[in-house]
């Protein structure tokens, strides 16, 4: 069997090791002409690194890759192109699997589901966006084991198998700087769903009409969250099935965004285990994600909170909701073809203070919070220290400082992680 891997980072070379366990025949594709490779191992790196690939058995590309450059460079390979998530789903040895997608969320709500479970004594293993590769833990798995996948559209892009238990959070426009349109981006999310069989289960956002749009291409049951029959909240409790899990007060992760992340978790465990104590344990203590409303520091009376993995203007809106304190929030990145009227509108009616503009978009962001009569705002210039400098110097005692950008680091930082760690490191320096 030849096997060409595409890309190779850490996905890739999960990917080349478990096909070369396989006795595949394998090549390494990759942009960067000064990648390190197995040596002995044939590869095609550099501007030409797409190009010949229908001389492969299997095409393995890894999930930031949009697989329409392949097929641009290669006629007829469509059926050849999978990923480590689409090959795991094939080969893994349990079906007790849940999927979780949607644009914000997935990792909090499947991390939550992966502690309930926990919690009730099973073994359960977590990856896939997150930040693990299935393949890590696939010789770890029996048929009683439970797997809880956090899954992007760019993992569920070609996707030809589905979990058992497929779970969509709230969906709103994101990467379409990858995806040709909406359309493209919610029939990616949809492949997590369609290749269900009627007895497996689709859970949605209840108050979501994508949501529940890409879990109608299930065939299997439909079950709202954040409306019955799933979880939901009544008279400030999450209830499933007329039984009060806790009250909403007792949560320890912030936001009422974080509301729907937690009845979405609820709605997926139940359908395993109905074990209240276990699920309460774990929504009232789990405190949430690294860069995710995450608390930094006190200083002089002003609170600074990392939410750098909030990468959309909906992300950057509910970060703002979720406090009551007047606010200094750093705002802007690189341009992901979002709009910012919306986040604007948002700013203006909330008890926010001043805002800082960062990146390529800070000119849009700024001309929409004009246009919304809010004016109190400045440039946060190019390095940490300066956007960390800019929003101390507009605060007072009692105010919360917040890093919820509402768009990619991408020209000013590595990665999400990247910007929340500086920030993090700068603020510890205040």
């Amino acid at each position: 069997m030849k096997v060409a891997i595409v890309g190779f980072e850490t996905e890739g070379k999960l990917s080349y090791e478990y096909w070369r366990a396989k006795g595949a025949e394998i090549t390494i594709c990759d942009q960067d002409v000064s990648k390190e490779t197995p040596a002995g191992v044939a590869s095609q790196l550099g501007d030409g690194y797409l190009q010949n690939l229908d001389r492969f058995d299997v095409i393995v590309r890894t999930a930031g890759l949009n697989p329409n450059l392949i097929l641009a460079a290669n006629a007829g390979v469509k059926d050849k192109i999978t990923t480590a998530v689409n090959e795991f789903l094939r080969v893994c040895p349990t079906k007790n699997i849940i999927g979780v997608t949607g644009t914000k969320g997935k990792g909090t709500t499947s991390t939550l589901i992966t502690k309930m479970l926990q919690a009730t004594g099973k073994q359960v293993f977590l990856g896939g966006n997150i930040g693990v590769s299935p393949f890590e833990f696939l010789d770890k798995i029996t048929p009683d084991s439970w797997v809880v996948l956090e899954l992007s559209s760019f993992q569920l892009y070609d996707l030809k198998h589905s979990p058992h238990i497929a779970v969509c959070l709230m969906v709103v426009p994101e990467h379409l700087n990858w995806h040709s349109d909406m359309d493209d981006y919610i029939t990616a999310k949809s492949q997590l769903f369609a290749h269900q069989q009627v007895s497996d289960t689709a859970i949605y956002f209840a108050d979501n009409e994508i949501s529940h749009r890409i879990a109608s291409s299930s065939p299997g049951a439909k079950i709202s969250f954040y409306a019955s029959p799933g979880a939901y909240v009544e008279d400030e409790h999450i209830v499933i099935d007329g039984q009060q899990i806790c009250s909403v007060h007792e949560l320890r992760l912030l936001g009422q965004h974080n509301w729907q992340n937690a009845c979405a978790a609820v709605t997926a465990a139940w359908q395993t285990t109905q074990d209240v104590a276990a699920i309460r344990s774990v929504l009232t203590t789990f405190t949430g994600l690294e860069h995710r409303l995450e608390f930094v520091r006190e200083v002089e009376g002003v609170k600074y909170y990392d939410d750098s993995f909030g990468t959309t203007p909906e992300t950057a809106i509910v970060a703002i909701q979720a406090f009551k304190e007047p606010k200094v929030v750093i705002l802007g990145g690189s341009d992901k073809g979002a709009g910012f009227d919306e986040l604007a509108k948002a700013v203006a009616k909330s008890n926010v203070r001043h805002v800082v503009l960062i990146g390529d978009v800070a000119p849009q962001i700024k001309l929409a919070l004009q246009n919304v009569g809010f004016g109190n705002f400045t440039a946060g210039g190019t390095t940490m220290s300066d956007m960390v400098k800019a929003a101390k110097a507009a605060t007072k005692s009692g105010d919360v400082v917040l890093l919820s950008t509402g768009c990619a680091s991408f020209g000013l930082f590595q990665n999400y992680k990247d910007r929340g760690n500086q920030f993090q490191q700068i603020v510890g320096t205040l």
